[in-house]
């Protein structure tokens, strides 16, 4: 999986002994989650939120991700969610996308719960995913709370609006807006009840998401984090930490999980 990817083997070596270690917890247990953010899909060509290059760079968050915003000015909103759209759109799965579906096939990752509103896991071959943040590919009415998915609303009558003539909302959550139960439910009893929790490309500063991993912490979990740069949790929660790309990271770990249940076989 590793050797058609030039430079790949210098970027992992000196993480080769996390990542033994990683695998051999995964390969224990059928009980992994993982939480993933926009960092897993920066390889994709989605910009990340935050750094010198994210996508708060060159739009206010107050204006273009808060409700309040959304509300005052919906079609200001809508232009920058229609330049979102198309990178989305053009976006394909990378490697970790892949190697997470791989180990849910293999038995190990029993969900995924996604900060991304991308549905890159979905499109990879991951079953059990819960959108955290809610999905890019549905639109809701805050009005009479019609809800429609992508390909049944007319996006050259701009912005789009619902049949109740109401300016439609992606349903994804904004800034000032609740979790919805049917994402925070499942995540929480996954979280509490799992033996490993993988936190993969995340800040892990957006809260309640950033909550995940200290609950599962909590209730005996270890902790394997796969970022490129150290958050808050790396000294306080992480119990494994994997400091290159994710895309470099899960193929590597995802073999080295099959070698050892090659090897218990």
């Amino acid at each position: 999986m590793t050797g058609d990817r030039p430079g790949i083997e210098a970027d992992i070596d000196e993480w080769r002994e996390q990542i033994r270690d990683a695998a051999a917890l995964i390969s224990a247990t059928d009980r992994v989650v993982a939480l993933t953010g926009a960092g897993i899909s920066v390889e994709s060509g989605i910009p990340a939120f935050r750094g010198a290059q994210g996508l708060w760079e060159k739009y206010d968050p107050r204006e273009y991700a808060h409700i309040n915003g959304f509300l005052a000015d919906p079609t200001k909103v809508w232009d920058m969610l229609m330049e979102m759209r198309e990178v989305v759109e053009m976006a394909q799965p990378n490697p970790a996308h892949y190697g997470l579906a791989e180990l849910e096939r293999m038995g190990h990752l029993m969900m995924i719960v996604t900060q991304n509103i991308d549905s890159l896991h979905q499109r990879a071959g991951s079953l059990s995913v819960v959108e955290y943040h809610g999905s890019g590919r549905r639109l809701v009415c805050l009005n009479c709370g019609r809800k429609y998915e992508v390909g049944e609303v007319d996006f050259d009558a701009f912005p789009p609006r619902c049949l109740c003539s109401t300016i439609l909302k992606p349903d994804v959550v904004f800034i000032g807006e609740l979790i919805p139960r049917e994402a925070t439910l499942p995540a929480d009893e996954a979280a509490r009840n799992c033996a490993v929790m993988m936190v993969v490309g995340t800040s892990a500063l957006v809260w309640p998401a950033a909550d995940i991993p200290r609950v599962a912490k909590s209730h005996g979990a270890k902790i394997v984090e796969i970022n490129v740069e150290r958050t808050e949790l790396t000294p306080r929660v992480t119990d494994h930490y994997i400091g290159a790309s994710s895309g470099v990271v899960m193929p590597a770990l995802v073999e080295e999980v099959k070698r050892m249940k090659g090897q218990s076989c």
